[in-house]
């Protein structure tokens, strides 16, 4: 059995009054949901308490949730997909899994992230998204307050779930749900930037992080693709979108 809006809409109110007795920030992040069909935001948190149970929400097509996090609070965002949950919150999702209705840990690769840590050197937020884990759904920040530096737009628009080499490909009966990093496909050190391939200088570009970079030129495709994909900006509030049509 599916779990109800009204159960999840009273476990995220709780949730909130819990995050509100801390420090908020001044950002706000909104998550929006483009996609044709219900994504369940997942949220891990690197620094802070955690935000929206640490993934807590269903999120219907068009449907749109705000989020004020604590100051200095670092984390990640990401979709999950074909969920099913029973009314107590236990149950797994097709892509993105992450233990439950409420998350007990990150999102199971493949999946599209989106990193962020607020208030960080010089007070300036930095954020990406990244496919170093994978793809499962298109994904995109933006800046939409008036802000502070380059304040740039990080995403993935282009969806790779169709254009997927064979032997990276995550089915689910007989369809693409995901897309396998090449790490997590073939799991060698020239993938996966380990062993003599463990920096910057010996870890470079494959034909898969490519094909990936190529698909999604502003986010992450390998572990030091941080020229071209890191952001920052400074005094802004930002907004997640899932599936997102334009940059």
């Amino acid at each position: 059995m599916a779990i109800n809006c009204s159960f999840a809409f009273v476990l995220v109110s709780l949730l909130f009054l819990g995050v509100s007795r801390n420090r908020v920030s001044g950002t706000i992040f909104t998550l929006l949901n483009t996609c044709p069909y219900t994504v369940w935001p997942g949220t891990l948190s690197g620094n802070g308490p955690a935000l929206l149970g640490e993934g807590s929400l269903t999120l219907s097509p068009g449907s749109t949730i705000q989020v004020n996090p604590p100051a200095g609070w670092s984390g990640r965002f990401w979709a999950r997909t074909g969920c099913n949950f029973d009314a107590s919150g236990a149950g797994n999702c097709s892509t993105g899994d992450c233990g439950g209705f409420q998350c007990i840990g990150g999102g199971a690769p493949p999946v599209s992230l989106v990193e962020f840590t607020l208030n960080g050197a010089d007070g300036q937020d930095f954020y990406d998204v990244s496919l170093v884990d994978g793809y499962n759904v298109g994904i995109g920040v933006k800046p939409t307050s008036t802000g502070t530096g380059k304040c740039q737009y990080a995403g993935c628009v282009d969806d790779l779930n169709a254009s997927c080499p064979s032997e990276l490909q995550v089915t689910v009966g007989g369809a693409v749900v995901a897309c396998k990093s090449a790490c997590a496909a073939f799991n060698t050190p020239e993938y996966c930037c380990t062993g003599d391939h463990g920096s910057p200088q010996t870890c470079t570009p494959t034909h898969y992080s490519e094909m990936f970079k190529n698909a999604c030129p502003t986010a992450y495709s390998y572990a030091y693709d941080d020229a071209s994909s890191t952001c920052t900006c400074t005094g802004s509030d930002y907004l997640i979108t899932f599936c997102p049509s334009t940059v």
